[in-house]
């Protein structure tokens, strides 16, 4: 595996500039058109995040990533990098209608987004049909990356889903010893799913999925509870975003079951969950991505930029897909003369020969089909009200 972080991979542009300088002329072949940009033009790229409601901490802590990545990076391909913001607002409309915004403008070179898996699947045809290299921090739901369902501009810097549910399954099973589960969703992309992927792990294990509750229906959390109550669950599961698990935590005690275990996810896996929930969330699982070491010059730049610690746990998988896609655009470049040409085609083709490389997340190895993280899941338990990674 190469041990360098990805930034450093922006040393190879001046090799790739120089090398091109010596062409006297380009037609453009790739299937996907280049986008063509003439003297002291700027590199265009886009975010797409939850930047409003109850799940824009997620979204905003992606953006920093992002901008820190920039402030890194300084010029690329010796152009400066340009950032168009859109919020998806954690929705499947909301990333319908930023995606098409965003298709609209042919100059903007790839898109980080979205936050939330719903605005993913809605967004990833209009951008990958655009010709849009897109790379998304947070967005872990299994059809996206799914070989008969996803759109191939598609990338994540983050883990499938399919190998957070086998976590959480493995964990209430073999290690809390638990085998009764009730699951509650609302009915969109990852919290759907991601149940699902539990409730398919955890199965073959011995244990049973006795019900899988659909909030989307209209019922009031508290009811919904109390009928979840009468399978007597040693486990609910619930991995939902911060306003729907913080109304379910609170509500856990009065629906008789307050002697089942709590795990969710890392939709609520912020601050601002903690903070709706206490003290009911006290004792409660969450997985997420794995904690590593973040670079004290990260964490730094982080502070002096932002006037605080992150507290959001997709910071660097953000940082990560910036690099990615500032390491597919110098792969993609070609430059003649004053104009600099960005072979849509190729910047995909970057990614998918990407292997190996160690970013701030993790190692970096894209598959076939858009996965690029490796699958690093942690158990967090909430103390004092504070996430203490537990297991493994």
């Amino acid at each position: 595996m190469k041990r360098f972080p990805l930034f450093a991979l922006l040393a190879l542009a001046s090799i790739l500039i120089s090398a091109c300088g010596t062409v006297t002329a380009f037609k453009c072949t790739d299937p996907l058109g280049c986008v063509t940009l003439g003297s002291g033009e700027s590199l265009k790229i886009a975010t797409m995040l939850t930047m409003s409601g109850p799940n824009k901490v997620y979204g905003v802590d992606a953006l920093r990533g992002v901008q820190i990545a920039m402030d890194d990076a300084g010029n690329v391909l010796g152009r400066r990098v340009e950032l168009i913001q859109e919020d998806e607002q954690c929705s499947e409309q909301g990333g319908k209608e930023a995606a098409t915004r965003l298709a609209a403008d042919p100059n903007i070179i790839g898109v980080i987004g979205a936050t939330c898996s719903s605005a993913a699947l809605s967004s990833a045809k209009i951008l990958s049909d655009a010709g849009f290299l897109v790379i998304s921090p947070s967005s872990t739901a299994p059809s996206l990356t799914d070989p008969s369902l996803r759109q191939p501009g598609f990338f994540r810097s983050i883990y499938n889903d399919k190998a957070q549910g086998k976590a959480v399954a493995e964990f209430a099973f073999n290690v809390l010893g638990l085998r009764r589960m009730v699951t509650l969703h609302d009915g969109t992309a990852y919290p759907k799913q991601l149940q699902q992927a539990a409730c398919d792990s955890f199965q073959p294990l011995g244990g049973e999925c006795v019900e899988q509750i659909d909030l989307s229906n209209g019922q009031d959390v508290l009811t919904a509870l109390k009928f979840a109550a009468l399978s007597e669950p040693d486990v609910l599961y619930y991995p939902v975003y911060t306003k729907e698990g913080a109304a379910i935590t609170r509500a856990i005690s009065e629906a008789g079951l307050s002697n089942a275990a709590l795990i969710s996810s890392d939709g609520l896996l912020s601050a601002d969950f903690i903070q709706q929930a206490q003290p009911y969330s006290e004792g409660m699982y969450l997985s997420g991505p794995n904690t590593v070491q973040e670079p004290q010059t990260f964490t730094d730049k982080y502070q002096a930029k932002y006037g605080e610690k992150p507290n959001a746990p997709y910071h660097l998988q953000a940082y990560d897909a910036a690099n990615m896609l500032f390491y597919a655009m110098q792969q993609s470049a070609v430059v003649v003369g004053d104009k600099l040409y960005i072979q849509r085609q190729k910047l995909r083709d970057a990614l998918y020969n990407m292997q190996g490389i160690q970013g701030l997340s993790g190692k970096i190895t894209c598959s076939t089909y858009g996965d690029c993280a490796a699958p690093d899941i942690e158990i967090f338990q909430v103390v004092r009200n504070q996430f203490k990674p537990i297991f493994p």
